[in-house]
């Protein structure tokens, strides 16, 4: 007859933070869709890999169309995170997998897409030609971006390519969204509260002690954020 053995493992976790999108479709449901594939193919890729809360507060348990309104999403590659505002009794949505909305979300403004090509050659470069101001989201898919001023506290700047900020980054730069993890930041003054590139993120408690308040470049080394100075 053998022991009992215990044998007591760690499971190694860690945080990650992300930028989800609120999508709250309006009736007719048929023109809503419509007017999400103009806005779709306006910007090509800008739903790519990013996570969507699906909003139903403007629906009814009686919505027409309604059932296909979740199936249409995702062929439209729209990855739905969670779903709120709506009532998962409702017989239109019986046969939904029905994702529950992470827990400790808050609302971050309005988020308007950007005009795009749909076979660009060259990727396009946004320029701001001022400071973005807290509760300011900068979201440019396609390509970099560049802020001849800073970023506030609370603002946020996202990047299909690197993001250039000459003056300070106090708020969050998200760089290189949809895979591309060559991409870079570059500010003048780092005091950021959050940085990312290709969905690898750091706090304000994460990042290089030396370069705070410097000028620095942050740049992707295998899976991990490095903070270098620029000269």
């Amino acid at each position: 007859m053998s022991g009992t053995h215990s044998n007591s493992s760690r499971i190694r976790m860690s945080g990650r933070s992300f930028l989800a999108l609120t999508l709250t479709p309006e009736t007719p449901l048929v023109d809503w869709l419509a007017a999400l594939d103009h806005q779709i193919q306006r910007a090509v890729g800008f739903f790519a890999g990013k996570p969507v809360i699906l909003d139903l507060s403007l629906m009814q348990a009686d919505t027409p169309d309604l059932p296909h309104l979740l199936p249409a999403l995702q062929e439209r590659g729209i990855r739905v995170l969670g779903i709120e505002g709506g009532d998962r009794s409702w017989p239109a949505v019986a046969d939904w997998a029905w994702p529950e909305s992470p827990m400790g979300g808050r609302a971050s403004g309005p988020v308007s897409i950007p005009e795009g090509e749909k076979t660009p050659t060259l990727a396009p470069t946004l320029v701001v030609e001022e400071s973005v101001r807290s509760g300011q989201h900068i979201i440019w898919p396609d390509g970099d971006v560049v802020i001849l001023g800073a970023v506030s506290s609370g603002a946020e700047v996202t990047a299909g390519g690197s993001v250039h900020i000459y003056g300070a980054l106090r708020g969050r730069a998200i760089a290189g969204i949809g895979g591309n993890a060559d991409s870079r930041i570059f500010t003048r003054n780092l005091a950021a509260e959050l940085v990312a590139i290709d969905g690898f993120y750091a706090t304000a408690e994460e990042m290089d002690a030396q370069c705070t308040g410097k000028p620095t470049q942050v740049m992707l080394a295998g899976e991990t954020l490095v903070f270098k100075p620029l000269p």
